[in-house]
């Protein structure tokens, strides 16, 4: 277990914030978790657990205890003829993952290539990426509720796995601690091509169909646009894409006969948010410190010196111009974390 105290948060979140808490631990088991949450101090004060801190957005210091996974461990616990049971531990590197089960010539999560974050935090978070999610996969998602320091393990159902969303998102945010997630992979390939333009940068590309070619062209439609946090400071997608009635996209199409949709269910319709930010010319502009990024309009970036408030206050900015404009109302994915926790 590594413990510090006043310790700062910059190199803990990807947008490269400055900002403190008052005590940092990071635990490597679940037993070392359940001793730190048995003790009365810790629990006195708000706790914050994070992962890679690449969906974060700290407006002020913290105020007390952050947590950090550092259970690691890949294990298959399941498998039949046609899939495999995995129990990943909640502090692996989401995409060492990826390419883990790549070698093993399991398959399910290759379009998820190259996703910042932890495996704790996919199950969280339910990323998607190229028509695949994590509810896609995940079998159950192990944790610890805080309050108790007791383990309980949940269901893909008891998840309940919407876009971008979770109950641990919801009803029970700050309420768990993801410690291992298990996974069901398939060991023949059932691939996802119809999203973006993945099979047509394939055939451009002329790589032949598999695992490996796949993640190497989604890695690189990726890159194209979205900054690496390592040089320009950034959350990745800022704001989920808002899933609209269908007759509010058709009265928009009137007006913008390209615009891009997918389908979202009976009667919705999800529209890219970066195209609408784009269409309001958002896109490369800057407020102060803050900036939208010139090459992916959905991507808020740190110019440098930002505040948590001032990547904020441009995506207020944003929210209340997409409104004005185009009567939808964006809801970041990015995760506001003030002094006592999530805001």
């Amino acid at each position: 277990m590594n413990l510090y105290h006043q310790h700062s948060l910059k190199e803990l979140n990807t947008f490269g914030i400055e900002a403190r808490t008052a005590t940092y631990i990071e635990y490597h088991s679940t037993e070392e978790l359940c001793r730190v949450l048995q003790d009365p101090a810790i629990q006195a004060q708000p706790i914050l657990h994070i992962g890679a801190g690449s969906n974060l957005l700290f407006m002020e210091d913290f105020s007390g205890t952050v947590l950090h996974s550092g259970i690691k461990g890949i294990e298959i616990v399941g498998e039949t003829a046609e899939w495999i049971d995995v129990a990943v531990g909640a502090g692996v590197i989401w995409d060492d993952w990826v390419v883990y089960s790549i070698e093993k010539g399991w398959y399910g999560i290759e379009n998820l290539s190259i996703i910042p974050g932890e495996v704790g935090a996919s199950a969280v978070q339910n990323i998607g990426a190229y028509g695949v999610e994590a509810k896609d996969v995940i079998r159950t998602v192990h944790t610890i509720e805080i309050a108790t320091a007791t383990p309980r393990i949940f269901s893909v159902e008891e998840c309940q796995y919407a876009y971008r969303s979770s109950i641990f998102k919801h009803a029970y945010r700050g309420k768990y601690i993801v410690t291992k997630v298990v996974f069901r992979l398939q060991k023949q390939a059932q691939y996802v091509l119809e999203y973006g333009n993945v099979r047509t940068q394939l055939e451009k590309e002329g790589k032949a169909l598999n695992a490996q070619n796949l993640r190497e062209v989604i890695i690189g439609m990726r890159e194209s646009k979205l900054p690496d946090p390592a040089i320009i400071g950034n959350g990745g997608s800022f704001f989920m894409n808002p899933i609209v009635p269908i007759a509010l996209f058709q009265t928009l199409q009137e007006t913008y006969s390209t615009i891009p949709h997918y389908p979202a269910g009976e009667g919705l319709v999800k529209i890219p948010a970066g195209w609408l930010i784009e269409q309001a010319g958002w896109k490369g502009k800057n407020l102060g410190e803050a900036g939208v990024y010139e090459k992916q309009a959905l991507v808020l970036i740190n110019r440098g010196n930002a505040t948590g408030k001032d990547i904020w206050n441009l995506a207020t900015a944003i929210i209340e111009d997409i409104a004005k404009k185009f009567h939808i109302t964006l809801h970041p994915e990015v995760n506001l974390i003030g002094s006592k926790g999530y805001l």
